[in-house]
């Protein structure tokens, strides 16, 4: 975890531990790895909604790894179980969904 990671460079807080946020991205960033060699070339997914607990604190310099797998599908529509461990211990888990889109015709909706 870098010092950018954490709830004081983020603004979500004042103490120098990994911020939520940053949390979230990892998780995030986890699910788009857990599908990225089943989308086409043009597709992409997109975050539509989340539900997190964040468990533990975790100073800058620790390493925190985030996994994802998918919990259910309907249709382009996917759910994540994720983790995420600093260690054996559990720092924070979540419910995520993200939707499989047409990269080109997403961004032509912007």
């Amino acid at each position: 975890m870098r010092d950018a990671d954490t709830a004081v460079a983020l603004g979500s807080g004042d103490v120098p531990v990994l911020g939520t946020p940053a949390l979230l991205a990892m998780m995030e960033q986890a699910a788009c790895a857990a599908i990225a060699a089943a989308l086409d070339g043009g597709q992409t997914s997109v975050g539509t909604w989340a539900e997190i607990e964040h468990l533990a604190a975790t100073a800058p310099g620790a390493e925190v790894v985030a996994t994802a797998t998918v919990a259910a599908a309907d249709g382009k529509r996917l759910e994540f179980r994720c983790e995420a461990h600093e260690g054996p211990k559990l720092v924070g888990r979540a419910t995520h969904r993200r939707s499989i889109v047409d990269r080109e015709r997403f961004l032509a909706r912007g």
